[in-house]
């Protein structure tokens, strides 16, 4: 079997290619064989995208059209309006909830909302417990959904406070940035105040 040609590099289609290098080298010059290669290529190659975004489908972190299965199967109102990332956090995080109550449970459950690390600390004595965001500056953006999942979560004789992170004066003395610094950047109040 010969390597593909020159002569069938006309060819556009990716499948088609490669079916045309399948072929005995006499049909090398024949453009019947080409458009031939070229028109079941086409189809080849729609056929293959189209098993590809299936395929992505069975995954939470790829998910686009399928997220609306993924939603009514694990029982999760579907909001369009929202960016595909925080509705793919929501599954994700119910996917991850599931099992016995914990810090950990919790934790993953934040995480996947967050997208930052999340610290948990119990309160047994006031029976309550803190979700603290590390890496993530200011108010989560889906706080209402991580809110929401976390009461299905959590046990009802518990109370769930949240902590959040914001920019404090100590760390821009500490890194030495001055007014001017400041004033060049043109932040408004709100993007000061999650600014890092």
């Amino acid at each position: 079997m010969n390597a593909p040609s020159a002569v069938h590099v006309g060819l556009t289609s990716e499948k088609g290619r490669e079916l045309f290098s399948y072929l005995p080298s006499y049909y090398e010059t024949s453009r019947v064989m080409q458009a031939d290669m070229q028109s079941k290529g086409n189809e080849m190659d729609l056929l293959y995208q189209a098993l590809g975004e299936t395929l992505d489908q069975f995954f939470v972190r790829t998910a686009t059209w399928g997220l609306d299965f993924w939603e009514q199967e694990l029982g999760i109102e579907t909001d369009r309006l929202k960016p595909m990332e925080q509705r793919r956090a929501v599954v994700e995080s119910k996917l991850r909830g599931a099992g016995k109550f914990s810090g950990r449970l919790v934790a993953n459950v934040a995480e996947a909302y967050a997208g930052g690390k999340v610290d948990i600390t119990f309160q047994p004595e006031a029976w309550s417990f803190t979700v603290s965001f590390v890496d993530t500056m200011g108010i989560p953006p889906n706080i209402d959904d991580l809110k929401r999942a976390i009461d299905e979560l959590k046990p009802a004789h518990m109370a769930v406070e949240y902590e959040y992170r914001y920019l404090i004066w100590d760390y821009l003395d500490n890194k030495q940035i001055t007014w001017d610094e400041l004033d060049t950047a043109s932040l408004t109040w709100n993007e000061l105040e999650v600014w890092a």
